[in-house]
């Protein structure tokens, strides 16, 4: 083997130790790109008479003490002195050896942050190191890696010293393009961050708004823009089936709706007709504020698979939202003749099993449900057409296994959760984007009201005199069973109290730890104007349609987030009626659930709400990292690096039209391994 091949005893050809695992780091290239956090300055000796009490410091000095205590508690305590001044190090755990290590007479380099002790200033659990009077200093500032239990500081600095020993930094970026947006050189790049000189401010560069850093969220952001663009292109070249609008069934569904299309409807349903008649699957999200009437665009959509020979299917993260789907379509459905299944993992294995047979047969043409639709034992007659409501909630291999029950059938994904911009741009560069900007009429304006816990009593008095007038109201509580952790009101409690507080009012309760069938028989009922007053759990948040329902209290609303207290505001203010939502919460509030109440309390307009939401939580949080999928940006914030976003776009386009060798080394530097399960 090379001598080039080892640096300070390490050795390339070896694997990474398994514990670098916990930092995501699985070869020797993930080290290239694992960046310090900060960084010490040990490129000067401070001498110890001018060390101030909280000052991060390094010291050099001869040891002149070395002492064993074992009063108040086992310790170390060492003596160093310069010629201005003396300091103590005191370690409370040490190993034998150092007392060799710290001998009399050895002179020690140190760093460690001051503090006054009983005998004048000592550093606690100093990092040292035996040195001579001639050992020379750095030559830049010393990195402070992200770590992990059985990953020290010191292991990371001598396996990436190895790394940058050895690694290939040639530039990915063509010239012209770097030259174009002004980016520093990539070799310069990493070198500068690894080991940035003593004369660099570490405030610019832990800020991440150096030059340096700009290029490397560069490149990540354009890694992403370009494995995007790719999996458009691969996806492009499957073929789907050709379905035009010429069907009647379209026609007589539209004929039979109680309502009419608002104009942005109208708009985004000939986006979507327009993809179904091309010769590649459609991959669009359908973005709707609350209540904005996705789901009878998504019918139109299956109405034209449906008349087209095909099948269509409807998948929902929840039984109550799935259900709610299958009731709405079977109501639109039927009358034409087109057979409705519903399809779930808690049906009975013989209304299981039917339902399977009826979409394997061909009998049944459309069916709502939830993630029993991609099981594997679920097959179709011919599916054309897959809608994935709330798509965010589930992950791409949910995603995927859905769309290979057909023969690369055109998918349709609604979110009533608005993606801001700047996720549009890069997480779902991908997709074609629809959006309903407009709510349809009679809708009523939801007057949003904050009330102290304390005030319960009252609250309940008002929703009395509600459902006495006629009007129905939600009251939504975190949790079904009582948590010592947290100590909220449960569903439980609050349904036994309102039932014993207001014996006149007709009190239903719905959670998620209910069978189907009961919770199909309250929402019934609810929807029938049977039950006045629905206590239940957030598994109402999204989908649930009663027009009669005007108020909506929300237990606890200081520990939800805003997507979700804006998705529960939702479910009133769907009839003429004025509606309210009222959020009851309990002091003292955190800095984040004031901000997040006075964002709901303040807007209605689900794009604005969801953008601040984003720059609360930022994009792996907003997204659902672990279920989304979606690769998520280590060094880039959206928040702030809008025209890096801008320009890596611009980049992605030229390099796939000018530069194609170019873009293969680039993904294989940025995503490695994970660029085949990017690209699906």
């Amino acid at each position: 083997m090379a001598a080039a091949d080892k640096v300070g005893g390490l050795d390339m050809a070896a694997p990474l130790p398994a514990a670098f695992a916990k930092l995501g780091l699985a070869t020797y290239a993930d080290l290239l790109l694992h960046l310090p956090l900060r960084y010490e300055d040990e490129t000067r000796i401070t001498p110890i008479a001018n060390v101030l009490h909280g000052q991060l410091a390094q010291v050099q000095g001869v040891v002149t003490h070395c002492e064993v205590q074992y009063k108040p508690r086992k310790q170390l305590v060492v003596r160093i002195a310069d010629t201005d001044g003396e300091l103590s190090l005191r370690f409370l755990h040490f190993y034998g050896s150092q007392t060799r290590q710290l001998a009399v007479g050895n002179v020690i380099r140190a760093v460690g942050e001051a503090r006054g002790g009983f005998f004048g200033l000592e550093i606690v659990h100093a990092r040292y190191r035996v040195v001579t009077a001639d050992t020379a200093l750095p030559e830049s500032l010393t990195p402070v890696y992200p770590a992990a239990a059985g990953v020290s500081q010191t292991v990371l600095r001598k396996y990436i010293a190895l790394v940058l020993a050895q690694a290939d930094l040639t530039d990915t970026l063509p010239e012209a393009v770097r030259k174009q947006h002004k980016l520093m050189r990539f070799d310069e790049s990493v070198l500068t961050l690894h080991r940035p000189a003593p004369d660099l401010s570490s405030g610019v560069l832990t800020d991440r708004v150096h030059p340096a850093w700009q290029r490397i969220k560069f490149d990540e952001l354009l890694a992403q823009q370009l494995s995007l663009r790719l999996a458009r292109q691969m996806r492009r070249a499957l073929g789907a089936p050709v379905i035009d609008a010429s069907t009647d069934l379209v026609d007589r569904l539209l004929a039979g709706l109680p309502f009419d299309l608002t104009q942005a409807q109208q708009r985004v349903w000939e986006e979507i007709r327009g993809d179904m008649a091309m010769p590649y699957p459609m991959q669009r999200l359908l973005q709707g504020d609350v209540g904005s009437g996705k789901t009878v665009v998504a019918a139109l959509a299956a109405a034209q698979a449906i008349g087209g020979g095909y099948q269509a299917a409807f998948m929902a993260p929840t039984e109550i939202l799935a259900e709610q789907h299958y009731y709405k379509l079977r109501s639109w459905f039927e009358p034409l003749g087109v057979e409705v299944v519903w399809l779930s993992g808690s049906l009975s294995k013989k209304a299981k099993q039917s339902a399977m047979d009826k979409l394997s047969n061909g009998a049944a043409r459309l069916v709502a449900g939830t993630h029993a639709l991609f099981q594997e034992q679920v097959s179709f007659a011919g599916l054309g057409l897959a809608v994935i409501d709330e798509q965010h909630r589930f992950g791409v291999a949910q995603r995927l296994a859905l769309r290979q029950k057909g023969v690369q059938p055109h998918q349709l994904m609604m979110s009533a959760t608005p993606i801001p911009r700047t996720l549009s741009m890069s997480y779902y560069a991908d997709l074609d984007v629809s959006v309903i900007d407009e709510l349809p009429p009679g809708r009523s304006p939801i007057v949003t009201k904050l009330l102290t816990d304390n005030r319960r009593e009252e609250l309940m008095r008002l929703v009395r005199d509600k459902c006495r007038a006629g009007a129905q109201a939600y009251w939504v509580c975190p949790l079904i069973e009582e948590s010592e952790k947290l100590q909220l009101q449960t569903a439980l409690d609050t349904f036994t109290a309102l039932s014993a507080a207001l014996p006149d009012v007709r009190v239903g309760m719905v959670h998620g730890r209910m069978n189907s069938a009961d919770k199909a028989a309250v929402m019934a009922k609810f929807s029938a104007g049977e039950v006045d007053l629905l206590v239940a759990t957030t598994v109402i948040e999204v989908g649930v349609d009663v027009p009669n329902a005007s108020l909506m209290v929300i237990e606890h609303a200081e520990r939800m987030g805003l997507a979700q207290l804006h998705q529960l505001r939702g479910r009133v203010g769907r009839g003429a009626a004025k509606s309210a939502c009222i959020l009851l919460y309990q002091q003292p509030l955190s800095a984040l659930a004031r901000a997040r109440l006075k964002i709901i309390f303040e807007s209605t307009d689900g794009f604005y709400i969801a953008s601040e939401d984003l720059n609360l939580r930022g994009p792996g949080e907003f997204l659902g990292a672990r279920q989304s999928g979606a690769p998520m940006l280590r060094f880039a914030d959206l928040a702030v690096d809008t025209e890096l976003l801008d320009a890596a776009q611009q980049a992605a386009d030229a390099m796939l039209q000018k530069y194609p060798h170019a873009v293969e080394l680039h993904l294989s530097r940025w995503l490695g391994k994970r660029q085949e399960f990017v690209k699906a």
